[in-house]
């Protein structure tokens, strides 16, 4: 599983054919991509790292605080295309991507973990697997890429 992690002053998604919109302010916006030889272990893993990072600015100015302590916001977004393969050709493929019946329900439990960590009012997500125009004010700039386990 691989996360994306933004620092964002504000962010958001829309969805224009679900008539969907979802925003947040301070916090992180988690670009998550599943791996097809992930588990459930790994969606745990990395909702509590993110939740823990420490990539937000203390009062002297060193990056010393999480999202939870500084009490922000997450917006979670799918997106199979960090597994995009471009070593070959032009043309990513994405062989590693998990297909859509193994990637729900680990997405599902990664958004979960996440709840249990920062509270529900704190988490909002995109729609899985739906064209998505997302807006991302990058606080920084600030971004770090978190892996589970290499299997």
């Amino acid at each position: 599983m691989k996360a994306v992690v933004q620092r964002v002053s504000s962010g958001n998604v829309k969805i224009p054919l679900e008539n969907y919109f979802a925003s947040i302010e301070k916090g992180l916006i988690i670009l998550l991509g599943v791996k097809v030889s992930d588990d459930f272990e790994d969606a745990i893993f990395i909702a509590d790292k993110c939740s823990n990072l420490r990539i937000f600015e203390d009062e002297n100015g060193k990056m010393n605080l999480s999202l939870k302590d500084i009490d922000g916001e997450v917006l979670i977004i799918s997106q199979f295309t960090l597994y995009g393969e471009t070593q070959k050709g032009n043309r990513p493929s994405f062989i590693e991507a998990a297909h859509p019946e193994t990637a729900i329900p680990l997405y599902e439990s990664f958004i979960s973990q996440m709840k249990k960590n920062l509270g529900e009012g704190k988490v909002k997500t995109g729609l899985f697997g739906t064209m998505m125009q997302v807006t991302i004010i990058n606080d920084g700039p600030v971004t770090v890429i978190v892996e589970s386990k290499q299997k």
